[in-house]
């Protein structure tokens, strides 16, 4: 029984994670990312050489939902302490993994 519950639970946590509304991620890259990353398909190159662009995150190989939060949730040497809520981390997600390259 506890299995089952634990299931669920890990479930109903992957479905969330996978939430997001791209929209509002974009808008939200544009606003908080743009110094530092090429955000948008369009962009060549990301402002800082060292940033990479959200479309080759996008692309990692094996590249899901939940690894992507995890790795906006970690500071990194880099980049700026910027602390997102669920909605946001949920919405940047969405508008990163939008920018995958069908197979």
């Amino acid at each position: 029984m506890l299995g089952l519950i634990g299931l669920s639970l890990g479930a109903a946590y992957a479905s969330a994670q996978e939430a997001g509304n791209a929209r509002a991620g974009l808008a939200l890259a544009r606003r908080i990312c743009t110094e530092c990353h090429a955000v948008e398909r369009r962009q060549a190159y990301s402002p800082n050489p060292f940033a990479p662009h959200f479309e080759y995150v996008a692309n990692v190989p094996g590249m899901t939902p939940i690894a992507l939060t995890v790795a906006l949730q970690r500071s990194h040497r880099t980049m700026p302490n910027i602390i997102l809520t669920p909605k946001e981390t949920r919405d940047v997600v969405r508008y990163i993994l939008s920018l995958q390259r069908a197979n």
